[in-house]
């Protein structure tokens, strides 16, 4: 007698009953995957920081101005090895002013020696460099909204009033996951020289790389202190830091959605462990003619381990394959082109997916112990009765 056969024929004595117990148990590894897809993406700027950059800004507040003479300053602080500039703009497109995408100013000569990650061809990084008007956009922005390099686009300005244009001088990619690929970077200078005189020379912030990643946290406070006595003092800090500090505004917010993704795979053990306890009730008089036949209370306790396992593996397995296309190719896809900023890379990371099936198995095996110890405990006697 084949013992793992016996099994999988038990699953499939009922199988409307199983197809729908299988189905619940996809759903519930689905939502699973989901929702550590969401902490993971969401932390993968704290994994993916870069360990030799360190971000200034005004000590006060993100949105108060540093002036433009300092950049000068942070690149003389021993173990800088190169800074660049970034100012915000807060630019929408007039067709659609809810679609939001990042809109950054940025010193187009220093940006991509500290963003080495950010990856543009040769000849639109020439063009860029060439045209006053140039802009670089992320490969998921432009595929969003349908742009091609030479493309002549206008955007309304939030925090600088008007209607700017811009030139789309390439599409950059990106090396490392924590790269926003739906950010629109154009040139400093175009924006500096379009200002009124009182509101020129300010920088949103400075971006430094240093030579000692181990030395980030010394390389800050040198940074500060060259501003302490100044009326625009400075605060540093490392990018993982920066992040983090960011991070920990959510951290209640991720907390509650790893205690959700727990609760939907206890609630699917429970289904899961019903759905075998009545399997169980029902061959009740089957276990019994198997334990006068000379089977084993172990094998009876097989029997439905096996069960449980077989149905959480199946429910797993269908699960992870809806995953694949509905939360990386179809929801990940939406959320990188959408929220870029908040969600720079939607995937469903293999450890998840890996974690999600064997929780999967473990947790039918776990809905099956009490059922099972029922079926090994079963007194041949009162099961034979039944049969009647």
């Amino acid at each position: 007698m084949n013992l793992p056969l016996l099994a999988v024929r038990n699953v499939m004595r009922n199988r409307f009953r199983t197809t729908l117990t299988i189905c619940g148990v996809a759903v519930a590894v689905l939502c699973f995957v989901l929702l550590r897809t969401v902490v993971y993406s969401w932390t993968v700027a704290v994994d993916q920081a870069a360990s030799d950059r360190i971000g200034t800004r005004h000590k006060i507040t993100f949105i108060m101005p540093l002036p433009r003479r300092y950049i000068d300053e942070i690149r003389s602080v021993p173990g800088v090895t190169a800074a660049t500039w970034m100012n915000w703009f807060g630019g929408k497109d007039p067709k659609n002013e809810r679609d939001f995408f990042a809109t950054i100013a940025v010193d187009s000569r220093s940006f991509l020696t500290v963003y080495d990650e950010i990856v543009v061809p040769p000849e639109d990084l020439e063009r860029w460099y060439q045209d006053r008007k140039g802009a670089l956009v992320g490969d998921a922005l432009a595929k969003k909204k349908g742009w091609k390099v030479g493309d002549r686009i206008t955007l309304v300005g939030t925090i600088f009033p008007g209607e700017w244009e811009f030139h789309i001088s390439g599409i950059y990619t990106a090396t490392r996951k924590s790269v926003d690929r739906s950010t629109l970077w154009f040139h400093w200078d175009y924006l500096n020289e379009s200002l009124p005189e009182r509101l020129r020379d300010t920088l949103g912030w400075v971006v430094s790389r240093v030579s000692d990643p181990a030395r980030t946290a010394e390389i800050s406070k040198a940074i500060d202190a060259r501003f302490e006595d100044r009326d625009v003092q400075t605060l540093s800090m490392s990018e993982r830091a920066l992040n983090l500090s960011f991070m920990g505004m959510l951290s209640a917010v991720l907390t509650a959605v790893d205690i959700v993704s727990v609760v939907i795979l206890v609630i699917m053990m429970l289904i899961l462990g019903n759905t075998i306890a009545m399997g169980v009730r029902e061959r009740t008089a089957e276990y019994g003619v198997l334990r006068a036949i000379g089977f084993w209370p172990r094998h009876l306790a097989a029997f439905v381990l096996g069960e449980g396992m077989i149905t959480g593996l199946l429910g797993g397995a269908l699960g992870l394959l809806l995953s694949y296309p509905i939360v990386e190719q179809g929801l990940g896809r939406w959320v990188e082109e959408n929220m870029g900023a908040l969600f720079p890379y939607f995937r469903v990371p293999w450890p998840t997916a890996a974690l999600a099936l064997t929780l999967a198995l473990v947790l039918g095996v776990v809905a099956s112990l009490i059922p099972a110890w029922r079926a090994a405990r079963l007194d041949v006697i009162t099961a034979l009765r039944r049969m009647d």
